[in-house]
């Protein structure tokens, strides 16, 4: 992997010692330092526009093992997901320790891994993860599928839109399709009744952000308000025009809502 030119998206790929594993991006040289965790059916390159936006920071991300330019890893479960974190960390970080910024199941990722209270981590800013066990979603949804494959193009199909899925490539589509496991597993852990961590325990600075033009406003604002009740440390940051996707379609937006963060630490 190249580490001597900018890739189109303005990301510098670069390895890490500690996770040689993982794809991982870089921007940035000096700053207060935050990774970015990306969500289900993504990769650490959809963070770009945020990365270009927070200037005077130091921004890494990566692609979550089972995910594009690290799918070849096929161990999946939240808590390698949490080691993997945690194990970049302990080579990115340097002096002050490091912001972490979940989008959606990234979120989770970055809950998991600050309630190990590594000193790695200062704070958090999460995206609308799903947290279904602080407060149930309204309904049921459908059984998995019995083809990861098949799960990821409903998935697409679900939070972007069936136009959407057809102006891919064909070569697109199967990479989308590729990251059906990895999906999978994503899914299935939301899913579980039981739940994965106490988020009571969580001490470092937390801002949970949601977009105010998602279709699941209510939804997220009723998880805002609860964990407000529950965690001392939580503060809301409501993002108008934005739905799920803001890393895409709002990453000002998002990037504001980081830069708050920083400033409020």
């Amino acid at each position: 992997m190249s580490t001597t030119r900018l890739s189109p998206a303005g990301l510098e790929p670069f390895e890490v010692a500690s996770t040689p594993h993982l794809a991982t991006w870089r921007r940035g040289a000096v700053g207060p330092l935050v990774v970015a965790v990306h969500g289900g059916l993504d990769r650490g390159g959809s963070f770009a526009r945020v990365a270009r936006r927070l200037d005077g920071c130091r921004f890494v991300t990566y692609d979550r093992r089972g995910y594009q330019s690290s799918r070849s890893l096929t161990e999946l479960s939240l808590a390698h997901h949490r080691d993997d974190l945690l194990a970049l960390l302990e080579s990115v970080v340097t002096d002050e320790p490091a912001v972490i910024l979940g989008h959606s199941y990234g979120g989770v990722v970055a809950i998991a891994a600050a309630l190990t209270n590594s000193p790695l981590i200062g704070s958090l800013v999460t995206y609308e993860p799903p947290l279904p066990w602080v407060v149930q979603r309204v309904g049921r949804m459908g059984p998995l599928s019995d083809s990861p494959g098949d799960e990821a193009e409903s998935f697409f199909r679900r939070m972007i839109s069936d136009s959407a899925w057809e102006r891919l490539s064909p070569t697109e589509q199967e990479s989308r399709r590729l990251d059906g496991p990895a999906l999978y597993d994503d899914l299935s852990t939301i899913r579980r009744d039981e739940a994965p961590f106490n988020v009571t325990a969580v001490t470092v600075p937390w801002t949970y952000s949601y977009g105010e033009a998602d279709e699941r406003r209510d939804y997220y604002a009723s998880v805002a308000a609860e964990l407000t009740r529950r965690v001392a440390q939580v503060h809301v940051a409501p993002l108008a025009n934005a739905g799920h996707g803001a890393h895409l379609a709002n990453p000002e937006g998002l990037a504001r809502v980081v830069r708050e963060h920083l400033e409020e630490l």
